[in-house]
Order: C-alpha cells, then sequence, then structure tokens
C-alpha cells in the first residue's frame, strides 16, 4: 500500500534513512534525526503541493501493514546533464518525472520494489499526463537496476558523477533508465 507521508512519519523515515545497509549505494553518511526533520520530511511534504498526485509515497505490507520505505514520482527538467543532477520542475510541469524508491532491508527481496515501481508507472502513465520517466541507480547496485527493467524502463547510459564521499562501487559509474509512454506498456 502506498500513502502519502506525514509529519507523523519522521520515525519510520529515521530508521530507514539511518540504516547504513540502506544507505550504502545512496550516501557516504546516514542521517539523523535533525535531518529528517530538516530536510527530508519538509522536501516529501512540500512536493504534494508543488505538484499534485507526484511526490514520495509511504510504502506499507498490506500483510501487517509495517513500514518497508518509500516511493517516488518527482517531476524534473529534462537536460543533457546527468538525471541525478536535474534540477525539480517548475509547478506545473509533470512531463518528465523520476521513479524512485528505497526500501528498508527486512523488505529486501520480496518483490516489493518492482511491485511498486510498476504501480507508480501504471499511475504516470494512465493519469498523470507524464510522458517520459527516468530512474538511475549505482551500475554495482545489481538489485536496484532490476528495479527499473522489470518496470519496462530501458537502459540508456552509464554516466561517472564526482559524488561527496566514498561510496562502494563509485567508480563504475550510475546507470540511467527511460521509458516514454508511446513505448509503454512493454510488449
Amino acid at each position: 500500500m502506498l500513502r502519502q507521508f506525514t509529519a507523523a512519519d519522521a520515525d519510520d523515515l529515521l530508521a530507514l534513512d539511518g540504516d547504513p545497509r540502506v544507505m550504502r549505494f545512496v550516501d557516504s553518511s546516514t542521517k539523523t534525526w535533525a535531518q529528517i526533520q530538516a530536510e527530508v520530511l519538509p522536501r516529501f511534504l512540500a512536493c504534494y503541493g508543488r505538484y499534485p498526485g507526484l511526490g514520495w509515497w509511504a510504502a506499507h505490507a498490506r500483510a501487517g501493514g509495517g513500514f518497508t520505505g518509500w516511493f517516488s514520482l518527482r517531476p524534473v527538467t529534462p537536460t543533457t546533464a546527468a538525471m541525478v543532477d536535474r534540477p525539480d520542475a517548475p509547478p506545473g510541469d509533470t512531463a518528465v518525472v523520476s521513479l524512485g524508491c528505497r526500501l528498508r532491508t527486512s523488505a529486501w527481496g520480496r518483490g516489493y520494489a518492482t511491485e511498486g515501481a510498476r504501480a507508480l508507472v501504471w499511475r504516470a502513465f494512465t493519469g498523470l499526463g507524464v510522458s517520459q520517466i527516468v530512474a538511475t541507480t549505482m551500475a554495482v547496485n545489481a538489485a536496484s537496476r532490476r528495479v527499473p527493467e522489470k518496470a519496462g524502463m530501458k537502459y540508456i547510459r552509464t554516466i561517472y558523477l564526482d559524488w561527496p564521499g566514498p561510496r562502494p562501487g563509485n567508480g563504475y559509474g550510475d546507470v540511467e533508465y527511460r521509458l516514454d509512454r508511446g513505448d509503454w506498456p512493454p510488449q
């Protein structure tokens, strides 16, 4: 199940972003309570007002209802720059969105990432007027690479970025995926 975040979700976000195993391919450090309160949660909540129907969603398992992580569709401005460097789109411009997810380790390997990604691809193309979905992950993160592939997205390129702080496998680059509405659903 996916639902919008609320201020009451800070503890769940801290458990997620405070886990070094979850963050190893995302950031060189884990998030603190202060960062969740001052940066992460406000960014999630502000997105709902700027881009109706888009943003970050808290994911909960149907069985038991426990918090499993989040999924996102964030409008971005297309540029020739690496997808991870694309700025947020102006309000009202939702033609291109970035698909993302982050799951707790207890949810890994259960198919939740694929299920959530496919649901958001369907939502983007059938109800939100999105024309293109993009996604990125580290090239060495094989599990995360399978998610956009299983959602019908196609590999576009590998890029090499200068990330602050060391991350395992950074030298192998980041991979970008893309899916245009005209190419969906995959045959």
